[in-house]
């Protein structure tokens, strides 16, 4: 079983960075694709950036790309994700899941089944 559990948030000025962490109780091989997702107030959950099991294979949201980068650190189990030139819109409950059950492309956000349980993300001055 595949157990998620995000930490990093926290609140950051217009401009800033910071680093969201998924530690992953299982290995690379356990699951098909892992991602970051976001929920803000009032509105849908969207995705963010997600990358499969193949080196390089990784996707994001037009709103993130440039800014954001997912990593994994294969000997940690855990998932990062780099948030750059921060804005206020950016703002969200910020969660990590995993494709585990079925494989899906990486690229279309769909069979994410195991889920953290979020970390929040206050961009403001």
């Amino acid at each position: 079983q595949v157990q998620l559990v995000e930490s990093g948030g926290g609140l950051v000025q217009p401009g800033g960075s910071l680093r969201l962490s998924c530690a992953v109780s299982g290995y690379v091989s356990d699951y098909y694709n892992i991602g970051w997702f976001r929920q803000a107030p009032g509105k849908e959950r969207e995705g963010v950036a997600c990358m499969g099991q193949t080196i390089g294979s990784t996707f994001y949201a037009d709103s993130v790309k440039g800014r954001f980068t997912i990593s994994r650190d294969n000997a940690k189990n855990t998932v990062y994700l780099q948030m750059n030139s921060l804005k206020p819109e950016d703002t969200a409950v910020y969660y990590c899941a995993a494709v585990v059950t079925s494989w899906w492309p990486v690229n279309s956000w769909e069979g994410y089944d195991h889920w953290g349980q979020g970390t929040q993300v206050t961009v403001s001055s």
